[in-house]
């Protein structure tokens, strides 16, 4: 059974310079998108930082980008901006909805990030609405959205990587240098980590410091009660196991889920 997730839109590319247009701009090889093949992909600033993120869909010759509603407005503009005289028609398609299950769904795709996230489908609007699939991505620790920021946060360090939403063997997009860079020079030394308060009381606010002892060790970019998620330094954060982390007045736990492979 599948549920609508309200905080997602659909925005449609169209026309024959669809793929070709994106593929100049996101971080991952759209020409690999299939319809079978959905890909989770970003759309930088030029210095590398992550304005968007959403999930890539094929469909009836058009792409279908799944991504976050309150960005949706801003995500618009800019892909207008860079379209200039490329054929690419960009449509909010307000027809169009998210859904998603966490068993397999024939009408749907596996989410390209992680297996264990389920499937997802884009159809028609359903009122069928509930918090299921936050509870979920949550336990799986992987950030979305507004957990990102807006020009906040490298790309590898906001684990895109892990999460296969970058290609390194494509061609160029908007702040595919500096990304480049930080992979074979390995200097990502942040992660995107979950946190969750250990007395169940809400985090601290966005934008909290996180301490351990006398050392910062990063701060919370999203909150949803007791759980969210922290950019946090890995060497701090390895200098300090022994140390309580605190955020504010708030005991956390800091969280590095088995999917990110911080040996690789």
């Amino acid at each position: 059974m599948s549920t609508s997730l309200p905080d997602r839109t659909v925005i449609s590319v169209t026309g024959t310079d669809a793929k070709a247009f994106l593929q100049g701009l996101v971080t991952n090889d759209v020409l690999a998108l299939r319809p079978d093949r959905p890909l989770y992909a970003a759309l930088l600033t030029p210095q590398g930082k992550i304005l968007f993120d959403f999930l890539l869909f094929e469909k009836d010759s058009e792409v279908l980008i799944d991504c976050w509603k309150p960005s949706t407005d801003a995500l618009l503009r800019r892909l207008t901006m860079y379209r200039l005289r490329a054929k690419a028609e960009i449509e909010f398609r307000q027809d169009l909805s998210v859904h998603w299950s966490r068993e397999t769904n024939p009408d749907g795709s596996p989410d390209p990030r992680l297996p264990e996230l389920g499937w997802r489908t884009i159809g028609k609007p359903a009122s069928d609405i509930d918090n299921a699939y936050l509870i979920h991505r949550l336990s799986l620790g992987v950030p979305e959205g507004g957990d990102f920021g807006s020009d906040r946060m490298f790309a590898l360090d906001a684990d895109l990587e892990e999460l296969h939403g970058v290609s390194f063997a494509k061609g160029c997009y908007v702040g595919q240098e500096l990304t480049a860079r930080m992979k074979h020079r390995g200097t990502a030394r942040k992660r995107l980590l979950h946190l969750v308060s250990r007395d169940g009381r809400d985090l601290s606010p966005v934008g909290t410091e996180i301490r351990a002892g006398e050392i910062s060790l990063g701060e919370i970019t999203a909150a949803y009660g007791a759980q969210g998620f922290g950019l946090i330094r890995l060497d701090r954060l390895r200098d300090t196991q022994i140390l309580p982390a605190m955020a504010g007045e708030t005991a956390i736990r800091i969280s590095i889920p088995g999917w990110i492979d911080l040996k690789a």
